[in-house]
């Protein structure tokens, strides 16, 4: 789809075709590192934040510009490396136990074949409980660039896109009302406007404050119940 004036005073970037993604301050660093493949001066490169910083949404935008295949770490086995070794690869929220011959393996592979690796996760490679020496100089010793959790302007300016996928109006106010009660994060932002078009839908009717206020606290309780059945 074409890119979309925002009324806020962010970059603009064509991602996958069909969307956007957005510019700012705290992905700029790792946005321009993906920007560089294949000039990387290492075969892997590893972006790390917290929850709800885009990790994931990046890692599918560097996967449909390289033909990358993604597996989540848990996933990665001895057994997998001959087939996956064939392109470059992805491996999502390795810092939460993978399998380190493998990923060591791996990185061995796709260097030999001069192919590339991203890695994501929370927090930098540094700090990764790895035991194998030899794997945790080879990620130390590639580029890695973190993600800031999403400030309130990145957030306001996804709204306003997911809204306008959807092809939804809504009045700045309701915006400002949401931005004021929403969690900073890219996830949060997609389910709000999931819940206000069924909601809007369902009702007939315009996405006002009233609605809006509606629909969170529907979402607070739904949570709620949610974590009494799960203690």
């Amino acid at each position: 789809m074409s890119a979309r004036q925002l009324a806020l005073d962010l970059g603009h970037r064509p991602a996958l075709g069909r969307e956007d993604f957005l510019l700012a301050p705290g992905n700029a660093d790792a946005v321009a590192w993906l920007d560089r493949w294949p000039d990387w001066p290492a075969p892997a490169l590893s972006i790390y934040g917290p929850e709800g910083s885009g990790k994931t949404h990046l890692a599918q935008v560097w996967r449909a510009r390289s033909g990358a295949s993604l597996l989540a770490a848990a996933a990665l086995s001895e057994a997998a490396l001959p087939a996956l070794a064939a392109q470059p690869v992805v491996i999502e929220d390795a810092d939460r136990g993978v399998d380190e011959r493998a990923l060591l393996h791996l990185y061995n592979l796709l260097a030999e074949r001069r192919l590339h690796l991203l890695l994501t996760g929370r927090s930098a490679p540094a700090r990764w409980p790895l035991a194998l020496a030899d794997l945790r100089s080879r990620l130390n010793a590639a580029p890695a660039a973190a993600l800031a959790p999403p400030d309130e302007s990145l957030v306001g300016a996804v709204l306003v896109k997911l809204l306008a996928d959807r092809q939804l109006r809504v009045g700045d106010e309701v915006v400002a009302f949401l931005l004021a009660r929403l969690e900073r994060s890219f996830a949060a932002a997609q389910r709000i406007v999931e819940a206000l078009d069924r909601a809007a839908l369902a009702q007939r009717s315009n996405i006002t404050v009233p609605l809006a206020r509606q629909v969170l606290q529907d979402q607070a309780a739904d949570s709620a119940a949610v974590h009494r059945e799960e203690n």
